[in-house]
């Protein structure tokens, strides 16, 4: 795709969006089972997944862990991100890869240590690619990928959260 197709296709939804912005508020969901073990079973639509505990607290291994999960959708979103705005900006990324990590205490989790943060901290992101694109530009376009990576912005800017019951 060229920017002139990206552009083609975005210009009729931003310009309902413009018209209408309630037209622009999507609920997105996901669903997951309880499953063997100490397990969860999601159907991400694509494909089944399995996840289970990380080994460090407890987990085999053999299952997804949703720190990794968390971090593999920064990295998809952050990709395609950046993806979309070099294309949009007419930049050519001959090679292109991003990095996400992010630390875990397990202690946490494990109630082992109450002063142990539960989650993933510092969390850091990394981009590497070959492209002949100025500095300038390729400021341009972290700055972009950052400011339209829906993950990253969610992550940066905490939605409020709560937590119910739906009775069966």
């Amino acid at each position: 795709m060229n920017a002139d197709d990206l552009r083609s296709r975005q210009a009729p939804i931003k310009a309902r969006y413009r018209d209408d912005p309630d037209a622009a508020l999507i609920t997105l969901r996901a669903e997951g089972r309880l499953g063997e073990g100490v397990t969860c079973r999601l159907d991400t639509g694509r494909a089944l997944v399995t996840a289970g505990i990380h080994p460090a607290a407890g987990g085999d291994g053999l299952s997804a862990c949703s720190g990794d999960m968390l971090l593999e959708a920064l990295v998809a979103c952050a990709g395609v991100t950046m993806n979309a705005v070099a294309t949009s900006m007419g930049l050519t990324l001959r090679d292109a890869t991003v990095y996400a990590e992010a630390d875990f205490d397990a202690r946490g989790t494990l109630g082992v240590a109450t002063d142990a943060p539960v989650g993933l901290q510092n969390l850091r992101l990394d981009f590497s690619f070959d492209t002949d694109a100025s500095d300038e530009q390729v400021a341009t376009l972290l700055k972009l990928t950052e400011r339209y990576c829906v993950i990253y912005q969610t992550l940066a800017h905490p939605p409020v959260m709560s937590v119910s019951r739906r009775t069966a």
